[in-house]
């Protein structure tokens, strides 16, 4: 694994900079969206073939991180191209393929992606969305819960059930499900947290679905979709990282400029040296991220699992630590609209929480890294 980025990277980083500088935090995400699609930002980790820019997850969580940085990260990039463009790249059909993937890489199409239930929290195993054959047709039933930007999706990507005709097991498969399908509905849940995009829970009351909505083989199971999970992970990671350091240079920024008794307060060991930390600890969380990308980029799903969760983990941690001490930095100041840096108080901890609580991500690691017994 390279330790430092290649010229590619860096020139890519740099682009994708400079055009979140030009956005800014007052960003209209319609139009961000569109201008990221037309520069191939949206689908570089899309193959070539379906037009897309023939990267991984290394080069799209390199564009989400340096939007984020600028004030303006895109969430539905973890979503349409990272999490849904990746399973059906990998294990789509052919006509899915071509129907999915340029629109998704253009921008002209965005999926959702829905797995969260109501009372299977972050337990994959307990989901009861389940699905049945009727002829040749599906029928799907189940509820999902913050499911994010399903009113902007075209799409969405929902994880079922389905009954294993040798075993009688319920297991895990994947269906596009159009937006417009006959008993798919949704309500928006009413967030305190102010974003773009919205969150839903959706109800699928037998919504009929053809066969080749089925996203690749119905006895993948797991594997299709931890395809999907790993990239999300990481690209949670690429959104935390960005947004503390778009917290911590505008922290950096007034602690230079702030002047209290002859010198700017960043002179003083008390506010340097935690906003020094803030930025080792964010240092930290990217090269776990980065290990985590090349290891899904390279086929090492195994590996890029444990690392994926251990960069989503350190990335919450780092982002949440960074936004307290950048508002801390600017005092009352941190919490006027003016600058900007309020709201990330609440937002930073989504990093904490989804697309997996950190207790999860610690559960995962003691059993699956360490080797040590299970609580439940």
């Amino acid at each position: 694994m390279p330790t430092t980025e290649t010229e590619e990277h860096k020139a890519l980083r740099a682009a994708v900079s400079a055009l979140g500088k030009r956005h800014g935090r007052t960003y209209d995400r319609e139009q961000l969206w569109s201008e990221a699609a037309k520069l191939g930002y949206l689908g570089v980790n899309l193959p070539e073939a379906y037009g897309g820019g023939g990267g991984g997850i290394s080069e799209l969580s390199i564009v989400l991180e340096e939007l984020g940085a600028a004030g303006c990260p895109l969430l539905m990039m973890v979503v349409s191209p990272a999490i849904c463009g990746t399973v059906i790249a990998r294990f789509g059909t052919e006509p899915q393929k071509q129907t999915w993937l340029p629109a998704l890489a253009d921008g002209t199409r965005t999926m959702a992606f829905g797995i969260t239930e109501p009372d299977a929290g972050s337990n994959s195993h307990r989901i009861t969305t389940t699905a049945r054959k009727d002829g040749t047709d599906w029928l799907l039933t189940g509820r999902k819960v913050f499911i994010s930007g399903v009113d902007l999706a075209d799409a969405t990507l929902i994880v079922g059930r389905t009954e294993d005709s040798r075993t009688g097991r319920l297991k895990p498969c994947l269906f596009i499900v159009p937006r417009d399908a006959p008993g798919f509905t949704r309500r928006q849940i009413d967030m305190e947290l102010q974003a773009a995009e919205k969150q839903f829970e959706l109800t699928l009351d037998d919504v009929r679905l053809p066969a080749d909505a089925l996203v690749g083989d119905e006895d993948a199971g797991l594997l299709q979709l931890f395809a999907g999970l790993n990239p999300e992970r990481i690209m949670t990671a690429a959104f935390a990282i960005g947004m503390g350091r778009y917290a911590l240079a505008r922290a950096i920024e007034y602690a230079r400029d702030r002047t209290v008794w002859d010198a700017p307060i960043g002179a003083h060991q008390a506010i340097a040296h935690p906003l020094a930390q803030a930025h080792i600890d964010l240092e930290l969380a990217r090269l776990m991220m980065q290990k985590a990308a090349y290891l899904y980029d390279t086929g090492d799903d195994v590996g890029a699992g444990e690392a994926a969760n251990m960069a989503k983990y350190a990335a919450g941690e780092a982002c949440v630590r960074a936004v307290d001490q950048s508002v801390h930095t600017l005092g009352g100041n941190g919490l006027t609209r003016e600058f900007g840096l309020a709201s990330l108080i609440t937002a930073a901890r989504v990093a904490r929480i989804a697309p997996v609580s950190r207790e999860m991500i610690l559960n995962y690691v003691s059993h699956q890294t360490l080797g040590l017994p299970k609580s439940y």
